[in-house]
């Protein structure tokens, strides 16, 4: 009997599995020149801005990045002109480790700048998205959360507009004190819970709502706030507390039902991996560039798998959200993403950007991070192209890079 071939059997011809067009693999490229645009619209803040960085090689490729400072920056950017832009990991390390000590919090938003911009390169060399690198989209779209959605009226109101505009969930904060007046966590907290029983309301039993403490309470009042609030049933209840000693989760862990996002004040792996590995938070809200970029953000979205942890990292500049929804879409755990107002604005210097529609970001064909730059509306404040490092790089017998 003549056997027939399993692609005849399944009624495809081999011509049907393989793409019309692909794009051939990129030959050897080297960094030539990084430049850093002052973003007149951006925060002042060294470690989340909206300053744009791109990344540009001999192959006549550019890499398209946000965040870090002028200083920053130029730090980074000397070490790594004349390298490979495709091996990512590699010129982090570099970057991370090349001046011997650990990089800072407000270095790692430049690293993950620059990083972000590599990302761009290797996806637009290979010509597919980046989300095709990291494992390909694991969901239909990416949920998101809104957070300052504009007034519609009464809270109560409020509340339903955002779930009538498609979104996941509605946010909300602790309540301010008057203008002027002193924040008297006791009072807080008996108008924070009357506001979110309004809140309850209006996104109604289908809908979630979450809440942000924004670190302002002691440990005695965030407990008191998230045992009232846990009949409403949050999605999640935010930065609880303090930052800075993480081992205080380990008492409040116990104290409290409601789930915890925490991290948005946090960078690399390190700063994070005890809540996650020990369970002590639900969700890690994390982001990019913050972490150091791209190559951290995914190393930690695997330990957050790994102990059943949620993504839902914190709002950031319009390319680095355009960055997340590739990470969050490759990411196979609980994922939703933070956005301010309505949706994404129109930003002059990005005529393409995010596919936002109904409250959910959605993955596009587009090379690269499927991002698009005018560079016009925005004030050039470094050219980087020539290299310069302090310090030697050491590299074990095998290339990789260790300390010097």
């Amino acid at each position: 009997m003549k056997r027939r071939s399993f692609l005849a059997g399944a009624g495809l011809g081999a011509a049907a599995l393989v793409p019309k067009t692909h794009a051939a693999s990129p030959g050897p490229m080297k960094i030539t020149r990084i430049r850093f645009y002052h973003n007149p619209k951006s925060r002042t803040l060294f470690n989340q801005s909206y300053h744009i960085v791109t990344v540009e090689t001999d192959a006549g490729i550019t890499g398209i990045g946000e965040g870090g400072s002028k200083d920053t920056v130029e730090q980074c950017a000397a070490m790594i002109i004349g390298e490979d832009p495709s091996r990512i990991d590699h010129l982090w390390q570099m970057m991370y480790r090349g001046y011997f000590y650990p990089a800072g919090r407000e270095k790692l938003d430049a690293l993950g700048a620059i990083d972000l911009a590599l990302w761009d390169i290797k996806g637009k060399a290979l010509g597919v998205p980046v989300y095709e690198l990291l494992g390909g989209f694991s969901r239909d779209h990416v949920d998101c959360y809104a957070t300052s959605f504009p007034s519609k009226g009464s809270v109560k109101e409020t509340a339903q507009a955002c779930m009538e505009a498609g979104f996941r969930s509605y946010r909300t904060s602790v309540t301010d004190p008057p203008n002027g007046a002193p924040f008297n966590s006791h009072e807080m907290v008996r108008q924070s819970y009357e506001h979110c029983v309004q809140v309850r309301e209006g996104v109604g039993k289908s809908g979630d709502w979450s809440i942000d403490y924004h670190t302002r309470l002691d440990m005695p009042d965030a407990i008191r706030l998230s045992t009232l609030i846990e009949p409403l049933e949050p999605y999640f209840a935010e930065d609880l507390i303090r930052s800075e000693n993480q081992t205080v989760y380990k008492q409040l862990r116990q104290q409290v039902k409601v789930p915890i996002a925490v991290g948005e004040q946090f960078g690399d792996k390190w700063d994070t991996k005890d809540l996650i590995e020990q369970q002590l938070i639900d969700y890690s809200r994390v982001t990019l560039p913050n972490v150091g970029g791209i190559t951290e953000y995914m190393k930690i979205l695997a330990l957050c798998e790994t102990h059943y942890v949620g993504a839902i990292p914190h709002f950031t500049g319009p390319v680095a959200e355009a960055a997340l929804v590739h990470c969050c879409g490759a990411f196979s755990g609980p994922a939703m993403m933070e956005m301010t107002g309505t949706g994404p604005q129109k930003e002059p210097h990005l005529p393409v950007c995010m596919d936002f529609k109904q409250g959910k970001l959605y993955p596009n064909r587009r090379p690269g991070l499927g991002v698009e730059l005018d560079a016009k509306p925005l004030q050039l404040q470094a050219e980087i192209t020539e290299r310069y490092r302090v310090t030697p790089i050491f590299q074990r017998p095998d290339g990789s890079i260790t300390n010097w």
